[in-house]
């Protein structure tokens, strides 16, 4: 079973930075995709950025140019650096990733339990 573990959230002001971070444990082979998913009050769960094991990345357009994503393989751990923050940015977080473990045929998607990310104005 995987288990990941999600941190650096918190309370930040508008036009700050943050940075969360997210690591992936359990008898793990290979990880295929990471990524950070958000989910506001009223809204429903979206994508904010992914990363491929190859370092290609996906961004939803509200982030492109202040979030970048990034990932260390050797660590299963994928960041996400979030900068110019907005209260539009308020949600909590979600860290997502295809793994697949050891001794096993196909990958699966597992999910962390979210960190809550507040911009204040």
């Amino acid at each position: 079973q995987v288990q990941l573990v999600e941190s650096g959230g918190g309370l930040v002001q508008a036009g700050g930075s943050l940075r969360l971070s997210c690591a992936a444990s359990g008898s793990i082979e290979s990880i295929d995709v990471m990524g950070w998913y958000r989910q506001a009050p009223g809204h429903r769960r979206g994508l904010v950025a992914v990363i491929t094991s190859g370092g290609d990345t996906n961004y939803a357009g509200s982030v492109k140019g202040r979030f970048t994503i990034s990932r260390d393989n050797a660590k299963n751990t994928v960041y996400l650096y979030m900068n110019s923050l907005k209260p539009e940015d308020t949600a909590v977080y979600y860290c997502s990733a295809h793994v697949k473990l050891i001794l096993q045929r196909v990958s699966s998607e597992y999910w962390g339990q979210g960190t809550q990310v507040t911009v204040s104005s």
